[in-house]
């Protein structure tokens, strides 16, 4: 399946990929606003793409705005057209090399799809693919994001728990990340996908002013990731930027439920916060330690072709 997928350039050393997805559920823009920032920040290199063709529909009756291409013209003239695009880069930090995939979500022949990212992911020496995703919840926007995870091989969980994640036990339907990691399952790649909890309040039951309020960028939910994959992979990405835009985040948060619970006090905004820090559980683990290293010496060295 070459001819849907084009690599100019293979690196020699990069053995790690983070991914991530322009989707439906993006919740703080975590699976497509991280690795485009990773990339912007490494100045990474475009190495590679998967041709669009076969998986993008033009539209559907009563859904074509969210499927369509999106247009900008000037006295009638095409100035842009945002197209559909998926996009191998390599990236390099503190000397390691590791490459960056940001793409589109599918919106059919998904299992043509999968085929094509893996056999990408095979081309290009890659051994393991950290897919990052996020998902709204009622959860401290101050505190550290829960982290939830799902994986593709049996024998990686026991490397994972050290990682303060909690695995996943949805059931629903699946996300680009979720359907990946079982076909990795089935050509034995490692893949494990990391959702970060996004800060997401409902206050529909106070007011018809304001029904939500969620992060659109959570600068805290991408530092947090990165804080578990730059040991992870050997990575030396510099998180002080990510850590300072968490910091704002967290502060203009601050300053707005403050001025909600001045103007509004039928929203009861401390006691719905109160309630959401209570039944708040931080997981807790090891992000920095060298188990990642050990264990992949020592679970993954073998075939886990069959789990």
């Amino acid at each position: 399946m070459s001819e849907i997928y084009h690599i100019w350039q293979k690196p020699t050393t990069a053995r790690c990929m983070i991914a991530g997805w322009r989707q439906w559920a993006d919740a703080g823009s975590v699976s497509s606003g991280l690795p485009r920032y990773l990339i912007d920040h490494t100045r990474a290199a475009r190495i590679g793409r998967i041709r669009p063709a076969e998986f993008y529909l033009f539209q559907i009756p009563g859904a074509h705005h969210s499927l369509r291409p999106v247009v900008k013209l000037a006295d009638g003239h095409r100035a842009r057209l945002d197209k559909w695009t998926n996009e191998f880069f390599l990236a390099s930090a503190g000397g390691e090399d590791f490459t960056v995939f940001l793409g589109e979500e599918p919106h059919h022949d998904e299992e043509l799809y999968a085929a094509v990212f893996f056999d990408a992911v095979e081309a290009l020496g890659v051994e393991t693919v950290a897919v990052v995703a996020g998902v709204h919840g009622p959860v401290p926007h101050a505190r550290e994001r829960r982290v939830s995870c799902v994986y593709s091989l049996p024998s990686m969980k026991a490397v994972l728990t050290q990682h303060a994640v909690r695995f996943s036990s949805y059931q629903g339907g699946a996300t680009i990340g979720m359907y990946l990691a079982s076909k990795a399952e089935e050509r034995g790649i490692r893949l494990f996908r990391f959702c970060a909890y996004v800060p997401t309040y409902d206050f529909s039951a106070g007011s018809a002013l304001i029904q939500r309020l969620a992060m659109d960028d959570d600068y805290k939910a991408w530092y947090e990731l990165m804080k578990r994959l730059n040991p992870m992979f050997h990575l030396d990405v510099d998180l002080s930027d990510l850590a300072a835009r968490s910091s704002r985040l967290v502060g203009a948060w601050d300053k707005q439920i403050d001025r909600l619970d001045r103007d509004l006090p039928q929203l009861r905004v401390r006691e719905y916060l109160d309630k959401v820090e209570a039944e708040f559980i931080e997981e807790t683990g090891d992000r920095g330690s060298d188990l990642w290293d050990q264990a992949l010496r020592d679970i993954f060295s073998e075939d886990e072709t069959d789990g």
